[in-house]
């Protein structure tokens, strides 16, 4: 018998109704930027959500054509962020889904410019990539980048001065994922194997000593953020630095606030938690709405952006059919507390 909520939490407010599913979203000196991991199919990887309701290309169309060549346009965008500097983060995975070759030149973190919309500087991730690799998602900690990789487990060290890329703990077991479950049931590929994604949502202390990491299937990590991004720390001294932090289920996204609470998707049953960092785990909210929150954004209003992408019911991993229900939705809720200085100016 399912124990899916039913009920509707009145302090979510609708946001967004999008026509695709949409799997993040962050705000940028009063900007809204979306992107689309073209789950349901090709289009638009990354818009700018205008005041009137339409949905800009961005930086241009010329980056958002669907030749998945990385010659001045986006492979495989899956996931965006403002950054401490006031511009656009964009990761693109290099390849066209997880399981995917990467396409030579496709795995990069490119910086758009929001003062004159236009890409001011593309980090090569090639060094740190193996052919597998999903580039998944960015944190930043002063002039260090972290980027999970979802396809080769392991996570990539960039520094942001130099742009040179270091991939570490690479096949360790707190980077790889188990099989994942969403609304109580475990997903299929279109082959009908069981879906692992691997570490996928990664979270930076306010204080920026400790990067928090995990699978998507769940089991967070730990480890002091001076070992890793210190390239002379081996291999196996590394292993040895990361401590088990919390059992956390199969999610979808992440966001962390001031005080570093955690707040974590529990996509198997539609729910939000809140990890404090004694690590107590309290339910933030559920709501029948929330089907597969997937990347969160905290904005300086202290409000939590949840869109709730139904990426569990894309044909890539529901057994080779599509059941999503459109408009896919994105949700707002105010927590009470902002985000950590590290995000923001």
């Amino acid at each position: 018998m399912s124990t899916l909520p039913t009920e509707e939490d009145p302090r979510l407010t609708p946001i967004f109704d999008e026509d695709r599913v949409c799997t993040g979203v962050t705000s940028l000196r009063g900007r809204i930027f979306l992107s689309y991991p073209s789950a349901d199919g090709p289009g638009v990887q990354v818009a700018e959500a205008l005041p009137d309701g339409r949905r800009n290309p961005y930086p241009d169309a010329a980056w958002n054509r669907a030749d998945q060549r990385p010659d001045g346009a986006f492979v495989h965008v899956n996931g965006l962020r403002a950054g401490p500097d006031g511009r656009l983060w964009i990761v693109d995975s290099g390849a066209a889904q997880i399981g995917a070759q990467q396409v030579p030149g496709g795995a990069r973190l490119i910086v758009v410019d929001p003062q004159g919309d236009r890409v001011v500087r593309i980090y090569h991730l090639d060094e740190a990539v193996h052919p597998t690799s999903y580039v998944d998602d960015v944190r930043f900690n002063g002039a260090i980048a972290y980027l999970s990789d979802a396809g080769s487990p392991g996570l990539i060290v960039l520094d942001l001065e130099s742009g040179r890329p270091r991939r570490v703990l690479s096949g360790h077991p707190s980077t790889m994922g188990e099989p994942m479950v969403a609304d109580e049931r475990a997903l299929r590929d279109p082959d009908g194997a069981e879906v692992r994604l691997h570490v996928d949502q990664l979270e930076v202390s306010p204080d920026g000593r400790w990067l928090y990491y995990q699978p998507a299937s769940g089991g967070m990590s730990r480890i002091g953020t001076r070992w890793v991004d210190d390239p002379s720390v081996s291999a196996d001294k590394l292993a040895r630095r990361v401590e088990r932090w919390c059992d956390t289920p199969s999610t979808g996204g992440t966001a962390i606030d001031a005080n570093g609470t955690i707040y974590l998707s529990d996509v198997a049953h539609r729910r939000v938690l809140a990890i404090a960092p004694d690590r107590s785990v309290r339910t933030l909210v559920t709501d029948a709405r929330l089907v597969w929150v997937d990347a969160m954004w905290l904005d300086a209003d202290a409000r939590l952006w949840m869109p709730a992408a139904q990426l569990h019911l894309t044909a890539g991993l529901n057994g080779g059919h599509s059941a999503v229900d459109y408009p896919v939705h994105i949700y707002r809720m105010s927590v009470g507390v902002g985000p950590p200085p590290l995000d923001h100016l």
